[in-house]
């Protein structure tokens, strides 16, 4: 894939957008320790206390009997987990795994040193500056498939990155996963909030990719999200995703939403106490049900605002939280899931800054998962065209940042030191000649020019650059080859189940 998309239409008025290759960054760097070992020793073993002692609510019976089967003690809902059951869950996952995408060019490795930049999932409404704030619809979801697929910087094709409020609940997954496979051969997310949901996007993505049932088992194709109840807790539907995810030997990433202060102890490392628990009682019901299955260690530590209870992101006890976490994930060397969060509510300097804090929490811990990488605004509420843009470029500098340093004769110039000798200038150097036009990153909003220059060119603000960025993108953005079959199959599938009702939601 060459540096420059080239998408349906030409437009004169203006450059392709010129955006850097499809590339899977690695951590080229040690990541980040606050913690020593024997602390976060200290924090495994009052996880397991935890478990053991006080125990998690497990609302499906089925869960209730695979942990009972393996010795823990269940009372009610009440199931105490045995660290002995913990250590054996901690022997079977991958450390590493391909993740299949329908085009194999696309495929990602999770684990190890791999970084994976998935876009914002879930918010219900959406914002522009021309249309501003409102509910998402199914077009507007297709949109950011769409720049998730043109980016080369983003490697999901994601979930729904803004709901789609005009579709009814029982279908509306249908809609938005056959629009993912169709707009997207990235990488896809599925809903887990249904026995239904779960099985059809399964069934959608087996279909876009042209496999078997077997070698969708063999080849894990999808992921989901377990977001378990804190405290301590774990619903139905979020039980039967980690289940049947294992079972069909799929990625599942279940990640603890303990906020500080409301869900969590308001100590940090209590609230990271409180993850590591819900976390391995994910993966010890993702293990017991099939060992070996793909499982990733969530971590979404933050803090809330005490003066009004609103969720807090980007701040310095989610930055700890992130290095901590990805601390913990290798200590039971799981892939780990982390996130690129703030709590603005608009695309102003409080978005970017708390934007780098949370993105570089989440890449020097290690995150080899970073959902919410482009988009995210009002702590999860809102998924933004404009922030999207701006992300792309936070994302490309990093991507840049982490490339490795060549250390070699031409690198270190010393024909181009002796060519210009004392008091000269490199300008017109001939290593700079043929260096200049890709030495240096070349940003898609940041603005170098000078104040006259910038001026001169109507003063354009990141925000009004970013706005004309995801324009243009969405007009060279080019839909990925599909069979035709293959499309026809996937229409009827979803006619079939939406005549059949999809997910049963009205009672």
């Amino acid at each position: 894939m060459t540096a420059i998309r080239r998408g349906r239409r030409a437009d004169a008025a203006h450059t392709p957008i010129q955006q850097l290759p499809w590339h899977q960054p690695q951590l080229t760097l040690e990541p980040s320790r606050i913690l020593s070992d024997d602390q976060i020793e200290a924090i495994h073993r009052q996880s397991m206390k935890v478990l053991e002692d006080i125990g998690m609510d497990v609302l499906l019976p089925e869960a209730r009997d695979i942990l009972q089967k393996a010795g823990a003690r269940v009372s009610g809902e009440r199931v105490r987990i045995g660290r002995d059951i913990i250590d054996e869950a901690l022997k079977t996952p991958p450390s590493e795994f391909t993740f299949h995408a329908r085009n194999p060019a696309h495929n990602v490795q999770i684990g190890g040193k791999w970084i994976t930049f998935a876009p914002v999932g879930g918010p219900p409404n959406c914002s522009d500056l021309d249309r501003g704030r409102r509910p998402g619809t199914l077009e507007d979801a297709g949109n950011f498939v769409k720049l998730s697929q043109f980016f080369n910087t983003v490697h999901t094709a994601g979930g729904a990155s803004v709901d789609a409020l005009d579709v009814h609940a029982s279908v509306r997954h249908l809609h938005i996963t056959a629009n993912k496979m169709r707009y997207s051969d990235k990488v896809p997310f599925i809903y887990s909030t249904g026995r239904a949901r779960l099985f059809d996007g399964l069934e959608i993505i087996r279909i876009a990719r042209g496999v078997s049932q077997e070698q969708l088992l063999r080849e894990p194709s999808a992921y989901t999200v377990i977001n378990t109840n804190s405290p301590l807790k774990l619903d139905t539907p979020m039980a039967m995703g980690i289940i049947e995810m294992a079972r069909l030997n799929q990625v599942c990433v279940v990640t603890p939403f303990t906020l500080a202060g409301a869900m969590a102890p308001v100590t940090i490392i209590g609230a990271l106490v409180e993850q590591n628990a819900e976390a391995l009682a994910g993966l010890a019901l993702s293990q017991l049900t099939n060992p070996g299955a793909p499982f990733v260690y969530g971590g979404f530590t933050s803090n809330v605002d005490m003066k009004s209870g609103a969720p807090a992101f980007g701040t310095p006890e989610y930055m700890k939280a992130c290095i901590i976490g990805g601390q913990l994930a290798r200590r039971y060397k799981l892939p780990y899931r982390t996130s690129n969060t703030n709590a603005a509510n608009s695309v102003d300097a409080q978005a970017a800054y708390e934007s780098v804090f949370s993105l570089w929490g989440a890449i020097m811990g290690g995150g080899n998962v970073i959902q919410h990488a482009a988009g995210w605004m009002e702590g999860g509420l809102v998924a933004s065209y404009e922030k999207f843009a701006l992300d792309i470029d936070l994302l490309q500098m990093v991507q840049e940042y982490l490339k490795p340093m060549i250390v070699d004769d031409d690198a270190m110039a010393f024909s181009a030191i002796q060519e210009v000798g004392p008091g000269g200038h490199f300008f017109g150097a001939q290593h700079t000649l043929e260096r200049y036009s890709t030495a240096f990153y070349q940003p898609l909003i940041s603005d170098w020019r000078n104040f006259p220059s910038w001026q001169a060119a109507g003063s354009p603000t990141a925000e009004k650059k970013a706005n004309a960025l995801w324009k243009q993108a969405l007009a060279e953005y080019s839909e990925p080859y599909m069979d035709p079959a293959i499309a026809e199959e996937i229409v009827a599938f979803v006619a079939r189940r939406v005549e059949e009702g999809g997910e049963k939601t009205d009672f």
